[in-house]
């Protein structure tokens, strides 16, 4: 993200450094998964949830003699747990880990994106119901037209931007999606009941079907319906 155009909140769920964390979070909680049905000695989970971690110089410095930035994070976890790493991402392949943070992150994002709205909608409201005599000149074509208020103007934008909520509640449920089942989604080296109970643990529900990937129609919603209301947010802009 471009820091100067960043809010502080936004840009740090982009961060690198939260984007890593959601990668070793996600390790953990398959591997917790895998030492709970007996996949993972006890012993080897304690060692790795005590020693997994990471730091960003360490994973861009690796990065440069692997060229892949799974194999780097791996491979920083590798030195700094020892020879319990052989636990990690067992069965996994590099898009389980990083589609699901993908989804961490959109959520988090949606959390703020819908706090933000519910203050706007309320402010919306609030002088919709403030101005609703306010007479203003009205436009047709950008000139003078008939008589209308300004709160018919806000209210107008009040019902705009509650339909862009209406769009991210729907949404949600979309985006809220994991995927921990291997290079082509078949399960093969990771069972299904692994993936339900580790996206459990990070909140998420297992996509219904995926490939080696999470389908990109699902990042691809979220961008739009930010879009729309992105261009809401030029119009205020524009007309107030």
């Amino acid at each position: 993200m471009i820091e100067r155009y960043s809010r502080k909140k936004m840009a740090k769920i982009w961060s690198l450094e939260n984007r890593f964390q959601k990668w070793l979070d996600i390790e953990l909680a398959v591997c917790e998964v895998q030492q709970e049905i007996g996949i993972v000695p006890e012993k080897a989970f304690k060692k790795i949830k005590e020693k997994a971690s990471f730091t960003i110089k360490d994973i861009l410095k690796k990065e440069e003699e692997t060229h892949h930035e799974m194999v780097a994070f791996l491979n920083t976890l590798q030195k700094n747990i020892g020879k319990e790493s052989r636990f990690i991402h067992l069965g996994l392949t590099s898009s389980d880990v990083m589609d699901t943070a993908t989804s961490l992150q959109l959520v988090e994002a949606f959390d703020i994106l819908t706090a933000e709205l519910k203050k706007l909608l309320a402010t919306l409201k609030r002088l919709a119901n403030k101005y609703k005599y306010e007479p203003i000149i009205g436009r047709t074509h950008g000139m003078h037209a008939e008589p209308t208020t300004f709160g018919l103007k806000i209210a107008v934008l009040y019902s705009e931007f509650s339909r862009h909520m209406e769009r991210l509640q729907e949404l949600k449920p979309r985006i809220s999606v994991g995927k921990i089942s291997g290079a082509v989604g078949n399960y093969a080296q990771v069972g299904p009941e692994v993936e339900e109970k580790a996206l459990e643990k990070l909140g998420l529900a297992p996509a219904p079907a995926s490939t080696q990937i999470l389908q990109r129609d699902r990042y691809a919603e979220f961008v739009f319906v930010c879009a729309l209301i992105a261009a809401s947010c030029e119009k205020v802009a524009t007309e107030i």
